[in-house]
């Protein structure tokens, strides 16, 4: 049996490979390394490891008190099918500095089931939910 290792120790977090695959992800194409490391510093974040490799990862962006944003999960394509998302997700809404918020969101494409597992809904009342996406701030020069 394969066994994998769950943290948030951001020693142990490999940069490189994290930005390696935000950098191609449909949710933040180009992403500078620079912006990674920023948001890595100013988040709790989560990694999965297999064999002292970083193969997964999950960022959240938090005041730790009323709301938290679940951002960049990811598991490696040649790990996936093994329940390593869950698990994931589950590190993340058990942890200790995530209880009794009065929010948590995230975006996601195709993960919607995933996420509905965990308590996810569609917004309740979207009409009074606001955005600035900047779609292109990585391919800005």
């Amino acid at each position: 049996m394969t066994t994998y290792e769950f943290t948030c120790d951001k020693q142990r977090l490999d940069i490189d490979a994290i930005h390696a695959f935000l950098v191609q992800s449909y949710w933040s194409p180009g992403i500078p390394r620079a912006v990674v490391e920023r948001a890595i510093a100013n988040s709790l974040c989560f990694a999965v490891f297999h064999n002292d490799k970083q193969v997964g990862f999950a960022r959240v962006i938090t005041d730790q008190a009323t709301f938290a944003y679940l951002a960049d999960v990811y598991i490696l394509p040649e790990h996936r099918g093994q329940g390593l998302s869950k698990r994931l997700v589950e590190q993340v809404i058990q942890h200790p500095q995530l209880q009794g918020l009065r929010r948590m969101m995230l975006a996601t494409l195709d993960a919607h089931g995933l996420y509905a597992k965990y308590g996810f809904k569609p917004l309740a009342a979207p009409e009074r939910i606001m955005e600035i996406h900047n779609r292109g701030v990585y391919n800005s020069p």
